[in-house]
């Protein structure tokens, strides 16, 4: 009789240290699992969210069907949440301006009165809208949920569904592959409220920043295409510094 009291006793423990253990086990896995949000962020950093301050060049090149538009240049200086975009090339639009503050635009040219509210959402050349010359941050603009895991060009990938926390975001929906080991976006897919599929973008990261004692690739080229059109957009993004930038770069009152 006390040798069976004996066993139950201790199987009582062995039970017990079995859920411990399977609880242990499920709290790390959850623990350890990619949590959608701090994936965005850290994205972020490779194409300017997140920085104290940036400033870099890109250049714009533009292909509709045959046709091939006139590149553009901007020289480019951004916040977290603000940035100042300046024509330098075609000479003729040199020295228009591109403000973004929170969520508001405004443009002006040499001989305008006064700025003008424009839309992150319209086009800028060709397939790059407004919105994607800015720093991006889409972890403050989009709702993040984390899908399965996919490749892109056999690189595995954490796929990121976006949504648009408001209408002043470049786009409603977005499908975003972060590569697994690079922490860097490497394809996107662009979608109306409604599920339309609008624009494809591809990322290159062949620049480095130096930030917080850490080497960071940081994007190189976008190449933005129609999904109905024999159209594409390519953003070259020269030589990227990180610098703090004066808060009046960012004032409508100085914007010409």
């Amino acid at each position: 009789m006390h040798s069976v009291t004996f066993e139950k006793g201790t199987m009582k423990k062995v039970i017990h240290s079995i859920i411990v253990i399977l609880i242990s086990a499920m709290m790390n896995v959850a623990f350890a699992a990619p949590d959608a949000k701090s994936i965005l962020e850290q994205s972020d950093r490779a194409r300017g969210g997140g920085l104290p301050g940036i400033v870099w060049e890109i250049t714009l090149k533009s292909r509709d069907g045959d046709k091939i538009d006139e590149p553009q240049r901007l020289l480019v200086k951004a916040v977290d949440d603000a940035s100042v975009a300046e024509t330098l090339e075609p000479t003729r639009f040199k020295g228009s301006k591109l403000l973004q503050v929170g969520r508001n635009m405004w443009l002006t040219r040499p001989g305008l009165s006064k700025p003008i509210p424009i839309s992150p959402r319209q086009r800028m050349s060709g397939q790059a809208s407004n919105g994607d010359i800015a720093a991006t941050n889409y972890a403050k603009d989009y709702e993040a949920q984390l899908g399965p895991e996919e490749a892109v060009d056999g690189e595995p990938c954490h796929r990121l569904d976006l949504k648009a926390k408001h209408n002043r975001a470049t786009y409603d929906k977005v499908r975003y592959w972060v590569s697994v080991k690079r922490n860097v976006g490497v394809k996107a897919e662009f979608f109306s409220v409604s599920g339309k599929l609008l624009k494809t973008a591809h990322f290159d990261y062949g620049n480095t920043i130096q930030y917080d004692s850490q080497r960071i690739p940081f994007i190189s080229k976008m190449i933005i295409s129609d999904a109905l059109a024999d159209a594409e957009t390519v953003m070259g993004f020269g030589a990227v510094t990180v610098n703090k930038i004066s808060a009046s770069e960012f004032d409508l009152g100085q914007l010409q």
